[in-house]
C-alpha cells in the first residue's frame, strides 16, 4: 500500500536548494526547482554519501563527494562517476505542505 507521508512545509525549503527527510530506515532529498517540488532517494547510488550537502542547480543535484550529477525530476546519471540512476517519488502539495509518496 503506498503512502503519502508529510515532509515539510513549502517554506522551509529554499529555491534551488534541497532539505534532507528521513523516514523509517530511509533517507531522502526532497527538493525545490524552478518547476516545483521533487524527491529523490538521499543518498548517492557511487559511494554511499548523503545528497544533503549536494549543490543544486536548475533540475540537476552534485553528490558532494565525487561530484557525480544527477537530473533530480527523472533520477538520472548525468555525469559520472554515478552509474545507477537515484530512484524518485511523487510529490503533492496541500495547503503549503509536502508529502512525499513512499510504497
Amino acid at each position: 500500500m503506498d503512502n503519502w507521508i508529510y515532509v515539510c512545509d513549502t517554506s522551509d525549503i529554499d529555491f534551488e536548494d534541497l532539505k534532507r527527510f528521513d523516514y523509517k530506515d530511509k533517507t531522502f532529498c526532497i527538493y525545490n526547482i524552478k518547476d516545483g517540488f521533487f524527491a529523490t532517494d538521499g543518498i548517492c547510488t557511487h559511494e554511499d554519501v548523503h545528497l544533503e550537502d549536494g549543490f543544486v542547480t536548475d533540475d540537476e543535484i552534485e553528490c558532494p563527494m565525487h561530484q557525480g550529477i544527477f537530473n533530480i525530476k527523472t533520477g538520472t546519471v548525468i555525469q559520472d562517476p554515478p552509474c545507477k540512476d537515484l530512484r524518485t517519488y511523487a510529490v503533492k502539495l496541500e495547503e503549503e505542505k509536502i508529502y512525499i509518496k513512499i510504497p
